[in-house]
């Protein structure tokens, strides 16, 4: 009877032990998928592609305003497999992530509060990076790319959120982050950061792997940002990366600092991600 009730213990013992282990991670299926994810108490769809290749890299895709995160990971697959990546295409909800904290990063909210730092949305992207790793059980190298909308969101994640991308590619977004301290956030990095260290923050960002990829047609006045620091940038889309390059390389030259900016156009293209992700100039864009 003892011998009895000694297995038994046992045997609870193995189970609570088997049911509180820890799952262990498992690298992202071949193909396309879709699971849910927990970022650091925010759970996020986040639609997924892995190429046939070996000892893939990532590349993380950010949708546009019609938040089509699905249609974004089905875009970049071409891409993907001549680059040997992982693709994650995260959605960020219109519920939870209004255009001031997609678009816009969080930076500042729509009453021009600046936000706590740790709150700003490009942490999530950071969060998703670390899960991967978890997932594939290794130090994945990561690029960043995003198209219109997603890109504004990318241009503020450059700015103001410290990361590992070996490139951050933005394609045509509708308003960007100038080099400048004298432009308020979300269109410069003044209210975030002032003298002294503002100068420290206006040279990294300078320093951050960012690409500027343009559609030569997407030439016509941007009516989706219509608002006064979006046309002090420019009255398209096109106009506006342009400038902002130009005012980039102007201050590193007059600073005297180094500038790891890009400018990559492609001829005959407009607002358009899937044409965009699918000219040659994509890869040239995304190169470390």
């Amino acid at each position: 009877m003892r011998g009895a009730k000694a297995l038994s213990a046992i045997f609870v013992v193995l189970l609570c032990w088997l049911v509180s282990a820890p799952v262990a991670a498992e690298p992202l299926g071949a193909g396309t998928a879709q699971q849910t994810v927990d970022l650091s108490g925010t759970r996020m769809k986040v639609f997924t592609y892995r190429p046939t290749c070996s000892n893939p890299s990532l590349l993380l895709v950010f949708h546009g305003a019609a938040r089509d995160a699905r249609d974004y990971r089905d875009d970049a697959r071409p891409l993907a497999d001549r680059l040997c990546t992982l693709v994650l295409a995260p959605l960020f909800d219109r519920k939870r992530f209004p255009s001031w904290r997609y678009q816009r990063g969080g930076i500042v909210d729509d009453l021009g509060v600046v936000q706590n730092p740790r709150d700003f949305t490009g942490r999530l992207v950071l969060d998703l990076v670390d899960w991967a790793r978890k997932q594939e059980g290794r130090n994945l190298a990561y690029s960043l790319i995003a198209h219109s909308g997603g890109a504004q969101f990318l241009g503020r994640l450059a700015a103001f959120v410290p990361n590992e991308a070996e490139r951050v590619v933005i394609a045509n977004p509708g308003t960007y982050m100038l080099p400048s301290l004298a432009v308020d956030a979300p269109y410069g990095l003044g209210k975030v950061y002032s003298e002294p260290d503002g100068t420290d923050q206006l040279r990294r960002h300078l320093q951050q792997p960012l690409t500027i990829y343009l559609g030569e047609a997407d030439d016509r006045d941007d009516a989706e940002n219509n608002t006064a620091e979006a046309r002090a940038q420019g009255a398209s889309r096109f106009e506006r990366g342009t400038k902002v390059f130009a005012a980039a390389r102007s201050l590193a030259q007059d600073r005297g600092w180094p500038l790891n900016w890009r400018l990559v156009e492609t001829p005959g293209v407009g607002h358009d991600a899937r044409k965009m992700f699918a000219a040659p100039q994509a890869l040239e864009a995304l190169a470390p």
